[in-house]
């Protein structure tokens, strides 16, 4: 069964940095978009980041020119570095892909991690 396992949340200051990864366990046939979106205390979801199996990104406007997502696809992992917190960035940070699966090779699902919390403040 194909999961995603998080890491990388914790608490920062503000100014700070901290990297989330995201890595697909299982045996997938093919991995193909992947991001994270983050549940702000007492918000919606949002979307923050995504990047195409190819290297194609797209931001969330908050967070332009402050996080950068990138991926490895020989890890099936999915990287986002967050410079510049802000105690705005305060949220529980959920990675999400879609996977196509060994079974099932033509039908990209999405799968979606427990969610990692990350906490800026000083």
């Amino acid at each position: 069964q194909v999961q995603l396992v998080e890491s990388g949340g914790g608490l920062v200051q503000p100014g700070g940095s901290l990297r989330l990864s995201c890595a697909v366990s299982g045996s997938p046939f093919a991995v193909g978009v992947m991001g994270w979106y983050r549940a702000p205390p007492g918000k919606q979801r949002e979307l923050v980041a995504t990047i195409t199996g190819g290297g194609v990104t797209k931001y969330a406007g908050s967070v332009k020119d402050r996080f950068t997502i990138s991926r490895d696809n020989t890890k099936k992992t999915v990287y986002l570095q967050m410079n510049s917190l802000n105690p705005g960035d305060t949220a529980v940070y959920y990675c999400h892909a879609y996977v196509a699966s060994m079974t099932d090779k033509y039908t990209y699902r999405e799968v979606r991690g427990q969610g990692t919390l990350v906490t800026v403040s000083s």
